[in-house]
């Protein structure tokens, strides 16, 4: 893929203003639409492209890793992560297994006896997934220190940069697993 940031005159920058990510996309897609003289739809595609990479924290961070030309490489999560895992992994389990015994429940009465367990699944990934939220965001707003690091030329910011993106990976999946299994439940 090209340079995401140069396609929308943006400055390379692991944090990014969201409302000047869509201000430069806006600007960029108009000139470069079909519709528009001297449009080129594959053009328009390239800006499109780069505007979902640029707008989520854990592909920017992707993109970024590749423009540095930093090789791509397994990371470990830490503790606090894996404990998360730890509850995350059989709620969701509890959901597939819940979901299968409503799917099962012939009368309405069997349905009535599965509802204080429902609303237990809930609750339980509805914390799960603002303790996902809470440490997404926290990890967010270190973007802006790991931005000066790497213009300051801070050796250890590029490996700093590809933990980071890692554990934002298993945040933005994680986040849309909760997400799924709690819709799964209405």
């Amino acid at each position: 893929m090209p340079n995401a940031f140069a396609l929308l005159g943006l400055p390379r920058a692991a944090a990014l203003d969201d409302e000047a990510l869509q201000q430069a996309w806006l600007a960029a897609s108009r000139s470069a639409h079909p519709d528009q003289p001297g449009g080129d739809a594959a053009r328009a595609a390239e800006i499109n492209s780069a505007y979902e990479t640029l707008q989520a924290p854990e592909k920017r961070l992707k993109h970024l890793l590749e423009l540095h030309e930093v090789p791509w490489c397994t990371v470990p999560i830490d503790e606090g992560m894996m404990s998360l895992f730890s509850q995350l992994g059989p709620a969701l389990q509890n959901v597939a297994s819940f979901l299968k015994r409503r799917q099962s429940a012939a009368s309405a009465l069997a349905k009535a006896l599965l509802a204080p367990q429902e609303m237990q699944l809930r609750d339980q990934l509805e914390a799960l997934g603002t303790t996902v939220d809470e440490q997404r965001t926290q990890l967010l707003t270190t973007l802006p220190d790991l931005d000066s690091r790497l213009s300051s030329g801070d050796t250890t910011a590029l490996s700093d940069l590809q933990i980071l993106q890692a554990r934002l990976a298993y945040f933005s999946k994680w986040q849309a697993q909760v997400r799924e299994a709690f819709l799964s439940l209405m």
